[in-house]
């Protein structure tokens, strides 16, 4: 008795597709792999929140020192720090 994918219309015997799906099942338990499946989006997001706020950090830095605006010299001390995060994250990204 075989039984039709849905995908291929390959016809696979039921001891086929029952392994086939123990197989499906132990892939997605494995947790280390769904994170490297997940990370393609994250590749793209990390440069881009550190490229942004290394831009937002030196605007509020270079105004703050300008113009002495306490707005803008708190606003670059809470941003610096997340700014070091993600570049330090980013540095460990290519290092591996």
């Amino acid at each position: 008795m075989n039984d039709r994918s849905h995908s291929d219309d390959v016809e696979l015997t039921t001891h086929e597709l029952l392994a086939l799906f123990r197989i499906e099942a132990e892939l997605r338990r494995d947790r280390r792999l769904a994170r490297r499946m997940g990370a393609s989006h994250r590749r793209v997001w990390l440069p881009l929140t550190a490229a942004l706020l290394m831009c937002a950090s030196i605007t509020l830095g270079v105004l703050g020192f300008r113009t002495s605006d306490p707005a803008l010299v708190w606003g670059f001390a809470v941003i610096w720090p997340l700014t070091l995060l993600a570049a330090f994250r980013l540095l460990c990204r290519a290092s591996r």
